[in-house]
């Protein structure tokens, strides 16, 4: 029985680098044989995660914040074809950690280790994204409208960091913001119109916000929260009411689940899945959940 460790050392703000010897340490107590790799770059996980998948390692684990489980996830994948992945293991090192807090994800390293060992396993659903020529799968969140135009104005700004980088994006987004106009449907709804927010959720939280309240990895189903054009006064409103998580209760936001859901926009959408900018202008973009697809250790 062999490991096979997949560290992203840029998690928590380089913090994941640090913690090798500690991760390390924790299998060899545990009398577990591992492979470690250190990714370099960007989606080099998936890579690495999608060859350690066919070569037949007993789990893959992903250790880092929620971008590394989402690439190594992808390999797993991949390499699954229409099965069940292999196992995914997590050791969360990340700064937010939203999935593997949702998932029930032991946060300390031995104890997380431990639950790899003990080799416990559930199925939990991944969502597909297909848009143009392309697909691509997340465990968390995808979004397209406000939520991406936030991550393309964070990803711009280098000067401030932290917590108020975040917020200075939001507010940058905030001031550029104009609505898509979108038709949207899924399993038994539609709707058609200026659209601001749509996000699509495997799991309750995302960037530390509550944004699907009850979603469950698990139940065969996306949910989905949107929000239409409103005024910047009501908007202002319904982001202090997502920093609550009370968002989904104003009668303006749709929030429903469905196992599949289409969109078309005008002019052209950003896009992301599990914080990754997939595009910056997509006209067409279908979701649809894959039950049960992803192995779980926990």
């Amino acid at each position: 029985m062999t490991y096979k460790i997949i560290l992203n050392p840029f998690a928590n703000r380089w913090g994941a680098r640090a913690r090798q010897g500690e991760i390390e340490a924790a299998f060899q107590a545990a009398g577990a044989a591992y492979d470690l790799a250190v990714t370099e770059r960007p989606g080099m996980g998936t890579a690495v995660a999608r060859e350690a998948a066919a070569a037949g390692y007993t789990a893959v684990v992903a250790a880092g914040g929620d971008g590394t489980i989402s690439e190594v996830a992808n390999g797993l994948i991949q390499a699954a074809g229409n099965a069940p992945t292999a196992p995914l293991g997590i050791i969360p090192l990340g700064s937010a950690n939203d999935f593997s807090l949702m998932a029930g994800i032991p946060d300390r390293v031995d104890t997380a280790v431990n639950a790899i060992m003990n080799g416990q396993t559930r199925q939990i659903d991944a969502g597909q994204i297909a848009w143009g020529e392309q697909i691509h799968y997340f465990n968390n969140n995808s979004a397209v409208a406000m939520e991406p135009m936030v991550t393309l104005e964070h990803i711009k700004i280098h000067r401030i960091k932290g917590e108020m980088r975040y917020y200075a994006a939001l507010v940058k987004a905030l001031f550029k913001l104009k609505a898509w106009q979108m038709r949207i449907t899924w399993d038994d709804g539609q709707f058609a119109g200026p659209v601001y927010l749509l996000s699509v959720c495997n799991s309750p939280r995302t960037g530390g916000f509550m944004m699907a309240p009850g979603a469950e990895v698990g139940d065969g189903r996306l949910d989905f929260v949107l929000a239409p054009e409103v005024g910047k006064g009501t908007l202002l409103k319904l982001l202090l009411k997502l920093m609550q998580g009370t968002h989904v209760e104003h009668p303006l936001v749709t929030f429903k689940r469905t196992q599949r859901l289409t969109i078309t926009s005008h002019p052209g959408t950003p896009l992301h899945a599990d914080g990754e900018i997939l595009g910056e202008t997509e006209t067409a973009v279908t979701y649809q959940v894959l039950p049960g697809k992803i192995t779980l250790l926990t």
